[in-house]
């Protein structure tokens, strides 16, 4: 599972990759954690606020930190 979170690398973006990384070790899910950093990139999603997330190239959640619920849902699909 590639998952990318889009963000400038705000306390928010930061708080959704610990989330991210601590579900998919409960899960026991092997995921591919790619931080998305530059503002071209993150505009070429069609995100205007941050922190984004894509899994599998699919953008699922922007603006603010994702719920746990959202993140298991995303790892369990």
């Amino acid at each position: 599972m590639d998952i990318k979170v889009l963000g400038t690398g705000c306390a928010n973006c930061k708080n959704t990759i610990a989330l991210i990384e601590q579900v998919a070790r409960e899960k026991g899910v092997p995921v591919t954690l790619t931080k998305v950093e530059e503002l071209r990139d993150i505009m070429g999603y069609g995100v205007m606020s941050t922190p984004g997330v894509v899994v599998d190239g699919k953008v699922v959640h922007a603006g603010g930190v994702p719920s746990r619920t959202k993140v298991e849902q995303w790892i369990a699909a």
